[in-house]
């Protein structure tokens, strides 16, 4: 069966790669509110992934195209800087380790200039690499991974079939900590819906304690049509959150998390609010932000559900 090359859906700091795909499709496409539950794995060959490195390689440099090869590629390194590079897809480290290694060797050997390399992983991914693995991949430029934590708690990601629990999660983070590869992790605000509200934000605020990453970034929960979350929405099983009730998740989270130096945002599309700083040196202006709008309850002051996206 041939690869068939995935969307593009990529961090917000991702903006500036180029997208190469390793993988399409999420290794743990069981999570019950996201979009790759739809999805299988697919794995592709490393032969293809060189040949597309090698086309990238006479575009840049020579500005010659090769028969074949799909136009979104070329319309992305019209564009491209040859800084970074995004490892497609939903969890591209789970790519075969001496072929992922390969496949770096490669890029990196075309592309000398190259800043950082970045990927999607989960946390049964990196449980699955040895520290001196990380590391070879850290030297090898994979600079950045972007891992979804979506809850700390355990009742809330045995619900939505997160197949991690919160301490392997704060294991997964140390071990990539120590490799000396930045962490950047994502949470839903929401998630625990109307009965689970406190005690998944209280939850998420101590596990970002404990993994305390460089990055951390609050998403706000959009059901997708026919996921398993939506279809419990459906059956009444599940409550969702309002939009001040999910900035008091947000506020929650910042007012008993700790961290050494984070940048903690809310700047994706789906939030009613975005807020960003450096913690802890920046927590109180966030707070004061956060503590305004949940005083005036100003509907006017939110993002209109109809600017929301995924």
């Amino acid at each position: 069966m041939s690869f068939a090359r995935p969307e593009i859906l990529r961090p917000p700091s991702e903006h500036a790669s180029y997208y190469l795909p390793l993988t399409s499709g999420c290794s743990n496409n069981s999570c019950s509110f996201c979009a790759f539950s739809f999805t299988n794995l697919g794995i592709r060959e490393l032969d293809e992934v060189k040949r597309e490195i090698d086309a990238m390689s006479l575009y840049m440099n020579q500005r010659m195209w090769v028969a074949g090869m799909p136009d979104i590629m070329y319309e992305i390194l019209n564009d491209w800087n040859g800084k970074k590079v995004f490892l497609q897809d939903g969890d591209a480290l789970v790519y075969p380790y001496p072929k992922l290694i390969e496949a770096l060797q490669y890029l990196n050997q075309k592309f000398p200039a190259i800043e950082r390399i970045a990927s999607y992983s989960t946390p049964q991914d990196i449980l699955r690499r040895s520290l001196n693995e990380l590391k070879e991949l850290k030297e090898q430029k994979l600079g950045i991974l972007y891992m979804g934590v979506e809850s700390g708690d355990d009742e809330v990601l045995l619900r939505i079939q997160k197949n991690a629990t919160h301490q392997q999660m704060v294991e997964a983070a140390k071990k990539v900590k120590e490799s000396g590869i930045l962490l950047s992790v994502s949470v839903i605000l929401g998630l625990g819906g109307v009965k689970g509200s406190e005690k998944h934000a209280l939850e998420t605020a101590k596990i970002l304690t404990e993994m305390d990453p460089d990055y951390a970034g609050a998403l706000t929960l959009t059901l997708i049509p026919e996921t398993g979350l939506y279809k419990e929405l459906q059956r009444g099983e599940f409550e969702l959150i309002s939009p001040f009730d999910s900035l008091r998740e947000l506020k929650t989270i910042v007012e008993n998390s700790t961290f050494s130096n984070c940048l903690f945002s809310s700047m994706h599309a789906s939030n009613y609010y975005s807020i960003r700083g450096y913690m802890p040196g920046d927590r109180n202006k966030v707070l004061k932000q956060l503590n305004t709008l949940l005083s005036k309850k100003d509907p006017n002051m939110l993002r209109p559900e109809f600017m929301r996206g995924l």
